[in-house]
C-alpha cells in the first residue's frame, strides 16, 4: 500500500462506531468497485446471511438491532479502507471502530474480525436484554464534573461515564435509575444539554460484563498479529501494537469509557496533522475538529468520496 502520509505531516485513519449506520450504505461502493464487492459477498458467506442486503434496503429497525449493526459498519468501513490503497502512520477507532482500525493495521484478518464483530454485537444485545439499561449524552461540563456526578448518582443504581468523546462532550451509562439520577444532577450542575440515548443497552458499562466474558472466549480463539501501525486504544488513549496487549484491550473495551478525546489528542501530539474518517457518517470529522482544530479533516463514505480523494493518488483498482 502507498503511504497517505504528505511531506507536512502524518495522516492517520479513524473508523466510526454504532450509531453511523444508515439504509442504503455501502450499495454504490458494490455497485461501482469489484474488489469491494467481492468483499461484501465473501462477509455475507462468512456469516450466513444477506449482510450486504441489509446495509443495501434494511429494513431500518433490523438493521439498527446492534448484532447487526456492528457487522455492517465494520463491512462498510473495512471495504472502503481497502478500496483506498494508502495506508496512514496511525489508526483509531470509536468502540466498535476498533475493530476495523486494527484490520487497517494488520493486527486482525478481515474473516476473524468480522467474525469478532458480529459475536460482540450478539453478545452486547443479549447484555442489554438481560440487563436493561440505558445511556445519555452531557455537554457543557467538564469529564472531571461528569465523573462526580456518576459518584454521586450510583447511590441510585449503575453510571459510569461510557465515552469521553471531546472537550464538554461525556456520554453516560448505566442502569435506568442510575442514569437518570446522573441526568438530574448534570442539569442542577449546568450543563447545557442532557439527552437520553436511544440504545439496545448500556454500553461500555459494568452492564455489559456478561458480553464481556463471551468475549474472552472469542478473543481466545482468534488470531491476533503485532500491529504495523500504532492502534491508539479506546481503553488507554495510547498507541499499542504488541498482539497480547490489543487482546487484552479489546476485551477491557466492552465495559471501559471510550478515551477518544486522549486518543485524538495523543494522535497529535505523536505528529498527526490530517486525518480522514473512513466508514458511514461525520460523527469522528467534527469529533476531531473540537479536539485538535489544527487538524485537517476529511470523510470517505461514498463512492464519490473515494473516487476523489483517490484521483491525485494513482487511482482505485477495479
Amino acid at each position: 500500500m502507498r503511504s497517505a502520509d504528505d511531506a507536512m505531516g502524518l495522516t492517520a485513519y479513524v473508523f466510526p462506531g454504532q450509531g453511523s449506520q444508515y439504509v442504503g450504505m455501502a450499495k454504490d461502493l458494490f455497485e461501482a468497485h469489484s474488489a469491494s464487492r467481492a468483499l461484501m459477498e465473501q462477509a455475507d458467506a462468512i456469516l450466513g446471511f444477506p449482510l450486504s442486503g441489509l446495509c443495501f434496503n434494511g429494513p431500518e429497525e433490523e438493521l439498527r438491532q446492534t448484532k447487526n449493526t456492528q457487522p455492517a459498519i465494520f463491512l462498510h468501513s473495512v471495504a472502503l479502507y481497502s478500496a483506498m490503497g494508502t495506508e496512514p502512520s496511525m489508526v483509531a477507532g470509536h468502540s466498535l471502530g476498533e475493530y476495523s482500525a486494527l484490520v487497517a493495521a494488520g493486527a486482525l484478518s478481515f474473516e476473524d474480525a468480522l467474525r469478532l464483530v458480529r459475536l460482540r454485537g450478539e453478545l452486547m444485545q443479549r447484555a442489554g436484554e438481560e440487563h436493561p439499561g440505558t445511556m445519555a449524552a452531557i455537554v457543557g461540563l467538564s469529564g472531571e464534573a461528569v465523573e462526580e456526578i456518576c459518584r454521586e448518582a450510583a447511590s441510585s443504581g449503575i453510571v459510569r461515564p461510557a465515552n469521553f468523546n471531546s472537550p464538554g462532550q461525556v456520554v453516560i451509562s448505566g442502569s435506568v435509575a442510575g442514569v437518570h439520577k446522573g441526568m438530574e444532577l448534570a442539569r442542577s450542575r449546568g450543563a447545557k444539554i442532557v439527552k437520553e440515548l436511544v440504545v439496545s443497552g448500556a454500553f461500555h458499562s459494568p452492564l455489559m460484563e456478561s458480553a464481556q466474558e463471551g468475549l474472552k472466549e472469542g478473543l481466545a480463539r482468534t488470531a491476533v498479529r503485532d500491529a504495523r501501525i500504532p492502534v491508539y486504544a479506546n481503553v488507554t488513549g495510547e498507541p499499542v501494537r504488541h498482539a497480547e496487549e490489543i487482546r487484552s484491550l479489546l476485551y477491557r473495551q466492552l465495559t471501559s469509557p471510550v478515551r477518544w478525546e486522549e486518543s485524538v489528542n495523543n494522535m497529535a501530539r505523536d505528529g498527526m496533522t490530517a486525518c480522514t474518517e473512513v466508514g458511514p457518517g461525520k460523527v469522528l470529522q467534527g469529533l476531531v475538529r473540537r479536539i485538535a482544530p489544527d487538524v485537517a479533516t476529511a470523510g470517505v463514505d461514498k463512492w464519490r468520496d473515494l473516487a476523489a480523494a483517490a484521483a491525485g493518488a494513482g487511482g482505485v483498482a477495479s
